[in-house]
């Protein structure tokens, strides 16, 4: 059963999504002797020459289905046809211009937190695998856009961010379309009084991160970015505190901090030292990283915990940029390496071969693990260096062929086989991945079962990056 299919409806607005199904990479800390002849770990499997999947198609539709997500006033060349305009007096509650950004998910509300996190997850895959996009890298710059363009919106006041547009409890009570939608706009903020470091953090990385990626396209709206980012990253770190303290009754259950704020302190800092090159923030993660958790053996990564991501990102400035005061970082890196390993004790997969984390919405950790593989092994083909795991040596060819095929899963590569919807549903949101199979590769296809129907834009964010690396190496761009 593909997980990226052609049509699905999703939960709570009723339109039809065209899916993926995706994978999830677990921990490990012993490597059990048997490990060694995992076939993904065989030194001579090597990718085949004929693709079984066309990747440069689910990267299409990976990008469009951000249209699909759109919040605002749309514009003249939307490809999602179906959809119209909506929530154009977001923000006037409070009496500010809200107007814009993404719907996280099936709903029609707009999560700050997650919707940063999509963000810089967009900008990070263009970062590493845009020259290879082809005619999609302008699609990818354009999601990345509308997702900034209400980021700046946000953070348009000196130490307040506007983190919430709309009642969760009230909208995910009526199932509508948002262009029908008449549940209320309430409008959610941080500020000094009632931080949120965690958001505020994300907002900065998603922030700096973008302003990577128009540096050279829209050099103007690149320093509006970065500058933007410095000030809200000042925001998160001197007003220190959680926003599931300050808004727990709103954020909570849907979109709590459960990691914490430290994760996103260092990764804010690890982007905005990449974005500015401003000496400050590599001493900031020099004094601040292992206060910050950059050593904690938590591989989970995600919208909520960016250890493992910071991690992975920094020990890029080491291997390739010979940053030679993060050396840690490599081993850091490495420990998450070590924690997927098939066959390792920590490293959990389905029967057919997914990895798994969690029941709820897996496949958003299987592409973001899927895409840290994929710029691990970059960043360690560059500097010729492997990752050694209790012995066993893990080239970067390994980490490629352990992305490979939890993406071929998630395409159709996976013991159902078969497209999810059977019964006509009004609007195809194309590209959409819903949050997949369980522990045992099953997938109940049902729309009240959210857990594991609903997309997200936090899953797709990170297969733009693998699916462009994936479609380039088998010659499809």
């Amino acid at each position: 059963m593909a997980f990226f299919v052609s049509s699905i409806t999703t939960l709570f607005s009723l339109f039809t999504i065209t899916c993926i199904s995706i994978v999830i990479l677990p921990h490990c800390d012993a490597f059990p002797l048997h490990y060694n002849h995992h076939p993904l770990l065989h030194p001579h499997h090597h990718h085949p020459h004929i693709a079984s999947h066309n990747y440069r198609d689910a990267l299409t539709k990976s990008i469009m289905f951000f249209e699909g997500q759109r919040s605002g006033k749309l514009p003249p060349n939307q490809r999602m046809s179906w959809r119209r305009d909506s929530g154009l007096y977001d923000g006037s509650a409070l009496h500010v211009d809200l107007v814009g950004g993404y719907y996280d998910a099936g709903d029609n509300v707009k999560f700050g937190f997650p919707m940063a996190f999509t963000i810089t997850m967009l900008s990070w895959s263009v970062l590493e695998f845009g020259g290879l996009m082809k005619g999609e890298l302008q699609n990818a710059r354009e999601a990345i856009r509308w997702g900034t363009d209400y980021l700046l919106k946000a953070t348009a006041y000196p130490n307040t961010i506007f983190v919430q547009v709309g009642d969760a409890k009230k909208d995910h009570a009526c199932w509508e379309r948002p262009e029908d939608m008449d549940t209320p706009r309430s409008v959610f903020k941080i500020d000094a009084n009632n931080p949120g470091s965690e958001v505020a953090a994300e907002t900065a990385a998603a922030l700096a991160a973008a302003s990577l990626v128009f540096r050279r396209s829209d050099p103007m709206y690149s320093k509006i970015l970065a500058r933007r980012a410095i000030k809200v990253f000042q925001f998160a770190d001197k007003y220190r505190g959680s926003y599931s303290n300050a808004l727990k009754p709103v954020v909570c259950p849907y979109y709590c901090s459960y990691s914490g704020y430290q994760d996103e302190l260092l990764w804010g800092a690890a982007w905005l030292h990449k974005a500015t090159k401003n000496p400050m923030y590599l001493n900031y993660i020099q004094v601040n990283g292992q206060i910050l958790g950059a050593a904690e053996y938590d591989n989970t990564f995600g919208w909520d915990n960016k250890h493992v991501g910071a991690r992975i990102l920094l020990s890029k400035e080491f291997l390739v940029q010979k940053e030679q005061s993060l050396h840690d970082y490599k081993g850091h890196a490495d420990n998450f390496v070590c924690s997927l390993i098939p066959g390792s004790s920590s490293a959990e997969y389905t029967p057919g071969g997914l990895l798994f984390k969690m029941s709820d919405s897996n496949m958003q950790y299987v592409t973001s693990t899927s895409f840290l593989l994929l710029a691990y092994a970059k960043y360690l083909t560059s500097s010729h260096t492997v990752v050694n795991c209790g012995g066993t040596t893990v080239t970067p060819n390994m980490l490629r062929r352990i992305a490979k095929k939890q993406v071929d899963y998630l395409l159709g590569d996976n013991p159902l086989k078969m497209s999810y919807s059977q019964s006509p549903n009004p609007n195809i949101l194309v590209g959409a991945i819903v949050g997949g199979p369980d522990l045992h590769d099953r997938f109940p296809d049902q729309r009240s079962d959210y857990e594991q129907s609903e997309p997200a834009t936090y899953i797709n964010a990170p297969l733009v990056g693998t699916l462009a690396y994936l479609a380039h190496s088998f010659g499809q761009l």
